[in-house]
This record gives C-alpha cells, structure tokens and sequence, in this order.
C-alpha cells in the first residue's frame, strides 16, 4: 500500500483520527441518549414521551458507528493501550455492556407492546440505561487522567492491580457526572430544535440548567486538575523509532497535565470557547435560533473533549502505580505499515462518514408532528 508519510506523521494523522471519531460520537451518537435521559423530565404524558422518542429514529444506530470506528483504530494502531483498557477497565465496560443491550430492549418492545403502564416503565429503562452509559464513559475518562493501576513486564504482558475503589474516585465521579450533564445540554438543544408547542417550553429551561451546570462542572473539574497527579515524559522523544512502551522515562506531580498549555499559551483558547460556545448557547435558544443554538453546543461538547485530549498528549494511558509503563502515541503504536493500512481506511471511509452526516442534517429542519407520537 502505498506509503504517503513517515512514521511520526502516521502516529499524529491516526491519533487525530481517534479524537475525530470520539467527538463524532459525542455530538451525534449522543443525541438518543441524552433524549432517553430527557423522558422523565419532557414528556408529561405517553404522548409526549413517544413523540419525544421518534426523534431519535434516524440516527438511534447509525451513531455507534462513530464508537465501533473508534475502537477499531485502537486495536489496530495502538494494540497495547487497547489491551491495557480493555482489562483495567473491564468492569466498568460490564455496567457499559449491560446499559447498552437494555436500550435496544427498550425501543423494541416500545413500540410492540401494547398498554401506556408498560411504555411507562419501558421509558424508565431507557432512562436508567441512557443514563448509566454516559455516566459510566465520563467515569472512563476521568480515569485515564488519574491514571491506570498497571505495569508491564518486560515480556510485554500487562499485569492490572485490581482496586474497584480506584475506579470509581472522586475525580472519575465528577467526570461522570460532567459528561451526563454535557449529553444532556446538547441534546437538549437538539430537541428544542425538533419539538414544538409546550414540550419545546419545557426545553428553554432544561438548556438553561443544564449548560450552566455544565460550565460550572468543567470549572471545579480544571480547578481539580491543577492539583491532580499529572504526567510528564522525560525522555527523549523519537517520533520515528520502533515503539518500546518501556523505554520512556515518566515523571508524576501535581499540575503536570497543565504543561501543555505552558509550553504553548495558544492552547488555553480551547477551555476558553467551552465557555464563550456555552454561554452562546443559551442566548441562541432564548432567541430561538435552534440551528445555531446546536452548531455552538457542538463547539462546547468538542470543547470539552479537546481540552482533556490537550492536557494529555502525548500520553494514550498514563501508569499509576509503573510509570516507566506508561503508554504515549509514540512508544505504543503498531507498525508502520499498520498505521498506513489505518492511514487508508480512513481515507476512504470518510466519504461514507460525510454521506451520513449529510443524511443526518439535512432531517434536523423537519419538527416532529405531535399527531405521530403514540407510534412509537
């Protein structure tokens, strides 16, 4: 296959490509679940929460897409942090595993069994669920930035200190809790743009809370990490040489994810749109300008995302208890010619990830019809 870029830019374009499809996943293949987190709060009625439910019909699956990509570049390019999280945070996957196949559940027998009382408690599963996938990613995350218990031989196996207590520390409680807020805001949005009558009323004042929640959230959880056990690599970096995960030398102290914004002040604007993009956002909603209001929240979701992606970089999966074990994008990675293989699906998926994207927004101007809702 042909070979367009050395190893260094290889390791950057697949490592960028992870994050794109992360934040794809975030600001579309959310949207059904911040909805079903919605139902309680939205749907006054079975009429209303049925109605509420149809506008998830046109991405509901199609979003996952955008998480299957993205875990298939980790196996592919980045085989050992795909191994490292696959057995670190496994029982935190098992909770993921659970919400996700109660949720198809869920919309199935939705919409065949008959009987409001059912479609009741059928609307109470899709909330637990919805509600325990997103909690459980943001817990995901907030652990990569405490770092994982683990180390690796020199033979290369992974060995994990199991802790359950770890996983689930104050910080990664905040995270969860950030990101529940965060699908809720943007989804939010997105259904003041498809519902109308009292139902869209109802979504002025869950945008407002919500996003003002969120930025509030984002600002305890940055404060937090100036004082949380960063990462740091001291060791020379050789962005073309063989990967040896064990061949770095790591430092751990307080405030060291903030040295990436040290070292290039420009980076500071991305914690600082999270903010402006927020704030946008719940001034466009209260001049109901729906589309824009859904552009700017976007921003605040990437935003957010971005800004953990900038602290972290260039590590994939920090070692808490090994830190010479640690996992960056440079020492970690598959092959060359594997991250060129990456390199050239994603170039040909991308035109397909446009055609769904394009499929999607062109359905976001159509409102739902209220005289529909029972159906589903």
């Amino acid at each position: 296959m042909l070979l367009l870029f050395d190893y260094e830019i290889l390791r950057v374009i697949c490592w960028a490509f992870l994050g794109l499809l992360l934040i794809s996943f975030a600001i579309i293949g959310c949207f059904d679940l911040g909805v079903c987190m919605l139902l309680p709060f939205l749907g006054k009625s079975d009429d209303e929460r049925g109605l509420i439910v149809r506008t998830t019909c046109s991405f509901r699956w199609g979003g996952q897409i955008f998480l299957l990509l993205a875990g298939a570049v980790l196996y592919a390019a980045w085989p050992i942090a795909f191994s490292v999280s696959i057995h670190s945070l496994s029982i935190v996957l098992y909770w993921l595993i659970f919400a996700l196949l109660l949720r198809p559940l869920g919309f199935v027998f939705r919409k065949k069994l008959p009987g409001k009382k059912i479609r009741c408690y059928l609307d109470k599963v899709l909330f637990i669920a919805s509600l325990l996938t997103v909690f459980v990613f943001g817990i995901a995350v907030g652990n990569l930035l405490i770092g994982i218990p683990f180390y690796l031989e020199p033979s290369m196996n992974m060995v994990y200190v199991t802790d359950t207590r770890y996983l689930f520390s104050p910080f990664s409680l905040l995270a969860g809790v950030l990101a529940v807020s965060m699908i809720v805001m943007h989804s939010a949005v997105y259904l003041k743009l498809k519902m109308q009558g009292v139902v869209s009323k109802r979504i002025d004042k869950v945008v407002f809370l919500s996003t003002l929640i969120t930025l509030a959230l984002f600002a305890v959880a940055g404060y937090w990490i100036i004082d949380l056990e960063g990462y740091h690599l001291l060791s020379e970096v050789f962005p073309n040489a063989d990967s040896n995960p064990l061949a770095s030398e790591v430092k751990s102290e307080a405030g060291l994810w903030m040295d990436n914004y040290g070292h290039l002040p420009e980076l500071w604007s991305v914690p600082a749109a999270v903010f402006a993009s927020g704030l946008i956002t719940i001034i466009l909603v209260r001049v109901n300008r729906r589309k824009s209001a859904l552009v700017f929240s976007s921003f605040t979701v990437a935003a957010i995302i971005l800004t953990a992606v900038c602290s972290m970089f260039p590590f994939m999966i920090p070692s808490s208890i090994s830190l010479s074990s640690s996992l960056t994008v440079w020492d970690s990675s598959a092959s060359i010619e594997t991250l060129n293989t990456v390199f050239w699906c994603g170039i040909f998926s991308l035109p397909l990830i446009a055609l769904y994207l394009n499929y999607f927004f062109c359905g976001l101007s159509s409102q739902m019809d209220k005289s529909e809702g029972c159906l589903w």
